[in-house]
């Protein structure tokens, strides 16, 4: 090898804006950013010009006339697995350094991933590549050469390959392939909580072989199985457990699981759950959470992605719709209640005996819904109906247009994120 056996330095200095950092031969080896271990195998000098700006024989110490601080960040994320974006620096010139060392968006931690979108998604891009960037075809790498995700080894990459699979339907083939089986486990799960409400489910329960009976409850035994294995596996690879145990999806899953196997243990101890009263009403509630597994859905469709992702981003502008509501409802209320039956005119309404009862009609006046079970008959509670609809349109309006936009952007994010995981699949296909 060029830098270490023609001079027998046994230590590299990389010199990345002035400042320096030396590593030993195993380590240049090694080294997870794929610029770096390039070094190892040059054999002249030209080879090593190729990949930095100057080298210095007798110190065995190599220049590259790059952002120094960024370089810093990129070796925290060598240390930890962890890459951000360096405060105070442009997203896309950081972008650019991270293409010379060797790494990809897809390296970025999630928070960090979202403000480049946003800022390539701000200059019209879906995605940059090497030579938009300003770099060489010497400083870029084939698809084929691309270093870890993480600078981690063995179990840690493995992990987070699993994870990836859980967690990412897009990231690979087989992610997609689990993907399609959870969509069909929670497709049946559903068919069968909803046949399960019908009058004459019973009836057919009795009457069906039992063979039949036992192939419904093997059914619903596998679709628990595989969701039961899916939360654990998740939980068994997640970086964070905690974080993992907070994420509502997560919640969900565990408050849909839990009841089957208390209904079965219960069954084996002989306590059926029909007869338990208060625990048996508890049970069937809990079974009836079942139905948010079509949350799950969420992980594998862009239009439910999108949608909880403008609820997170706008819950200040939906506290506020509701806040606009609530006072309005609280005001319209209390006059209906005086107008109709309050001031004793002789024509009470006793739909609107009291103010928590006048408040039905005016949510469903603001909204527009207007059923027609409650209504004023006097003429003052009239006007005030008028001045209830009208006002109702106004304040519900008012938010909307922030939440729209919110919504604009999320779904334009989500599909950049989905159109960068479409094309690491078709690498993956190609290889």
């Amino acid at each position: 090898m060029f830098i270490f056996g023609k001079f027998g330095k046994s230590i590299c200095v990389l010199n990345v804006g002035g400042t320096r950092y030396a590593f030993t031969r195993e380590v240049i080896r090694d080294f997870p950013l794929r610029r770096v271990s390039r070094l190892h195998a040059c054999a002249t000098e030209k080879e090593v010009l190729e990949l930095c700006d100057d080298y210095d024989r007798d110190l065995n110490e190599f220049f590259f006339d790059r952002h120094a601080q960024a370089f810093m960040f990129i070796m925290l994320y060598v240390r930890s697995g962890k890459l951000r974006f360096v405060p105070g620096v442009c997203e896309l010139s950081f972008y650019t350094e991270m293409l010379y060392w060797g790494l990809e968006s897809a390296h970025l931690d999630s928070c960090c991933q979202k403000r480049l979108d946003d800022r390539m998604s701000d200059i019209g891009l879906d995605s940059l590549s090497e030579g938009e960037m300003g770099l060489s075809g010497e400083e870029s790498q084939s698809p084929g050469e691309q270093v870890p995700r993480t600078a981690l080894t063995g179990r840690a990459k493995w992990l987070e390959r699993m994870r990836q699979t859980f967690e990412e339907p897009n990231s690979s083939i087989v992610a997609q392939l689990l993907a399609s089986v959870s969509v069909i486990f929670v497709l049946v799960s559903m068919i069968m909580l909803c046949a399960s409400t019908l009058p004459d489910w019973d009836t057919a329960k009795r009457n069906t072989p039992s063979s039949c009976l036992g192939l419904i409850v093997i059914v619903e035994a596998v679709c628990i199985g595989w969701f039961t294995a899916e939360c654990i596996v998740r939980f068994l690879v997640a970086r964070d457990k905690w974080d993992f145990l907070r994420r509502p999806l997560n919640i969900i899953d565990m408050i849909a699981i839990t009841p089957y196997y208390v209904t079965m243990a219960m069954a084996r101890a002989g306590m059926p759950g029909a007869g338990l009263g208060v625990a048996g009403v508890i049970l069937r509630v809990l079974r009836m959470m079942r139905v948010f597994w079509l949350m799950k859905l969420a992980r594998h469709f862009l239009g439910l992605q999108t949608l909880g992702m403008t609820l997170r981003r706008c819950y200040r502008e939906m506290v506020m719709l509701m806040v606009f509501v609530f006072v309005a409802m609280a005001i319209y209320s209390a006059l209906a209640q005086l107008l109709e039956h309050g001031l004793d005119l002789g024509t009470q309404n006793h739909d609107y005996a009291s103010i928590p009862a006048a408040a039905w009609w005016v949510i469903i006046s603001m909204t527009t819904v207007g059923y027609g079970d409650v209504y004023p008959v006097t003429i003052g509670g009239r006007v005030l109906g008028g001045m209830c609809v009208v006002s109702g349109i106004v304040l519900l309006a008012l938010p909307i247009t922030f939440i729209y936009h919110s919504f604009v952007q999320c779904y334009h994010e989500l599909k950049i994120r989905s159109a960068r995981y479409a094309r690491n699949l078709s690498t993956e296909v190609l290889r």
